[in-house]
């Protein structure tokens, strides 16, 4: 008996490794990002709340970015490849990343991340139940647009004509241009949308909205960034967004939801997936926290002064 028993024990001990490993497979998290901004802007935070949580990348959890370069057409075969891959689940950052998921595959879990107005969109059934294999975050940039409309107003009383540079492959732009169209009327301001099919046409875009002699222009975040505020300044055209990262990258200014706080909740995400919850049966959460930035250097390349009340809201100046 006792010689069966160590015996039991020494083939216990050379499987049961073995069977923990296969057992314990470290999990994949997919990430699919349009690409603009850089999506190392939301791979930082994300990876801290993830280190927060417990998860160590290359210990016991695997993250595999795929970047469209801001090219969207990109997007749908990437979204492809990385299904094949059999990710435990995938973030789609922005409404262009999360809707290429949403097409590639319906089994596999999809966390949205910064993903505006995921409902108006299609991504989901309603934020209290999104149903599907559909949870995450929205980043409530529809509002944050009006709000941008607000602050221009606010910058410059007697603007009238304020153009939106709206990124034509992005199901988010139609949502968007709707909803600061909306409240341009109440405002008494001529709203003309701009539809960028893509980057390589932005410069005659704004060629037109010179030609219009527009008094502003609100950019959709999934737009390149500094291109678009170079652009802006050789125009002298105060150019505003519902994104933080735009400020940072020469834009005037920007009034939206927090995305370092925004990109930690979805982490969160991550650690009930993984830990057995369903993403049909967790509700998409909504920013809680928002900013105000503005770029000092920009508004003196164009020859503007900031009003001192407004600098004294910001919470982010940069000179």
């Amino acid at each position: 008996m006792r010689r069966r028993a160590l015996v039991t024990l020494l083939f216990t001990a050379v499987i049961w490794p073995s069977a923990v490993v296969a057992q314990n497979k470290m999990p994949r998290i997919g990430i699919l990002a349009l690409g603009n901004p850089d999506p190392q802007i939301f791979m930082k935070p994300f990876r801290e709340a993830l280190r927060e949580l417990g998860y160590i990348e290359g210990q016991n959890i695997q993250l595999d970015l795929r970047s469209a370069g801001g090219d969207a057409n990109k997007l749908a075969p990437l979204a492809s490849e990385l299904v094949a891959t059999k990710p435990d689940m995938i973030l789609g950052l922005q409404t262009p990343g999360a809707t290429a998921a949403k097409h590639a595959t319906k089994d596999i879990p999809i966390i949205l991340a910064g993903v505006g107005d995921p409902v108006g969109t299609g991504l989901i059934a309603s934020l209290a139940r999104p149903g599907g294999n559909i949870t995450g975050v929205s980043s409530a940039t529809s509002e944050m647009g009006v709000k941008n409309l607000d602050l221009i107003r606010e910058v410059f009383p007697s603007a009238r004509r304020v153009a939106v540079l709206a990124n034509a492959p992005d199901p988010f732009s139609k949502p968007l241009v709707e909803h600061i169209q909306a409240a341009a009327k109440t405002l008494n301001v001529e709203i003309n949308p701009m539809m960028v099919p893509s980057a390589d046409q932005l410069d005659a875009h704004f060629e037109d909205i010179a030609k219009w002699k527009a008094d502003a222009v609100i950019v959709q975040p999934s737009l390149p960034h500094r291109r678009v505020a170079e652009l802006a300044i050789k125009h002298r055209l105060p150019a505003f967004a519902p994104s933080a990262a735009f400020p940072a990258a020469g834009g005037l200014m920007s009034y939206s939801n927090n995305i370092d706080v925004g990109y930690r909740q979805c982490a969160i995400f991550v650690d009930k997936i993984l830990k057995g919850a369903k993403p049909a049966d967790i509700p998409v959460e909504q920013p809680t926290k928002f900013d105000l930035a503005i770029n000092l250097t920009t508004a003196k390349a164009l020859g503007l002064t900031v009003p001192p009340s407004l600098l004294a809201r910001a919470d982010e100046v940069i000179e």
